[in-house]
């Protein structure tokens, strides 16, 4: 489906969450003139570098002070689900260390809540090699939700046949395809934890991946889970670069530079096109949330986003 427009502002859109309301408040648009049952609405929230943060921040004077905490987000989630027909929750990697629930219990809370709280698909951070391939697997049985990698070659390792390279989710007609980049792993992760893992060129991946999706698979939006990073100073890929360099990505939910994005950012792929790029910081202290509306006649459609702080 053909984008019609992705705005720069687009935090105050989001305020009623109706398909209605985000439609009058783009009365500019030619949508404007849909009626509500002739627009699909689909919600994606999503997450990145968590960090087995499974409880608010201290309340300590420290910047992040109550922020934060699987309770409150599951919560924020459940509301959103209760207002929405159609969403999406993502995680974009990291999802293992940086609490002591992680050094007790090897990620087994991290996975369980996430399936709690209804998780479609993540995919894996360099932390979550942090126990080694085998400390991975073991606590996959928790988790009743994908990991999308498609750039890891897992073939002589104990992850063969345990991940997808993507995975599609149908909602109301609408097809999204969902696949997901990992990071180098060499220089980045102790050897031993990742072993005989073979890492493949993202944007080459990338653009095979999205190309499958929307031209032979026919997915209405591509979406790439990504743990390449936000941007960087060297010469390295980073999401920037991937969206720059490839095709048929409509979104790219970023993670591993704890970036905190007041707003997403649109870059023009090889074709010209937008590609979204998101990511909303650390430790769960906000979710992301992108609404997309697809008018059902024409193939358009309107995004807006928000980023919704769990306090």
């Amino acid at each position: 489906m053909e984008e019609l427009l992705s705005t720069t502002n687009r935090r105050d859109f989001l305020k009623s969450g109706s398909a209605a309301a985000a439609l009058l408040a783009l009365s500019a648009s030619p949508f404007a003139a849909f009626a509500k049952d002739e627009t699909v609405q689909l919600t994606i929230l999503h997450t990145n570098d968590v960090h087995s943060r499974i409880e608010p921040f201290p309340m300590d004077g420290s910047r992040n002070q109550g922020m934060g905490g699987v309770a409150r987000r599951g919560a924020l989630i459940n509301k959103i689900r209760s207002e929405q027909k159609n969403v999406l929750l993502l995680d974009a990697g990291d999802v293992f260390q940086g609490t002591p629930y992680f050094n007790l219990f090897g990620g087994e809370l991290e996975m369980k809540l996430m399936s709690d709280m209804g998780y479609d698909a993540a995919t894996m951070g360099n932390h979550d090699f942090d126990n080694g391939i085998d400390g991975f697997v073991k606590q996959l049985p928790h988790a009743n939700f994908p990991f999308l990698v498609s750039n890891y070659d897992f073939q002589n390792t104990a992850l063969k046949n345990k991940t997808q390279p993507y995975k599609i989710f149908k909602k109301q007609g609408i097809k999204i395809g969902v696949f997901g980049l990992g990071i180098e792993l060499a220089g980045l992760v102790d050897k031993k934890n990742y072993g005989d893992i073979i890492y493949q060129d993202p944007i080459a991946k990338a653009n095979a991946t999205a190309g499958l999706l929307k031209n032979d698979l026919h997915c209405d939006l591509v979406i790439c889970l990504s743990h390449l990073g936000y941007k960087y100073k060297e010469e390295k890929v980073s999401d920037q670069i991937l969206a720059q360099s490839t095709r048929n990505i409509d979104l790219v939910i970023g993670g591993h530079t704890h970036t905190f994005m007041k707003a997403p950012e649109d870059i023009k792929n090889l074709d010209g096109k937008i590609t979204t790029i998101n990511q909303v910081g650390f430790a769960g202290i906000n979710l992301g949330r992108l609404d997309y509306f697809f008018h059902r006649g024409t193939g358009k459609r309107v995004m807006t986003a928000s980023v919704c702080p769990v306090h």
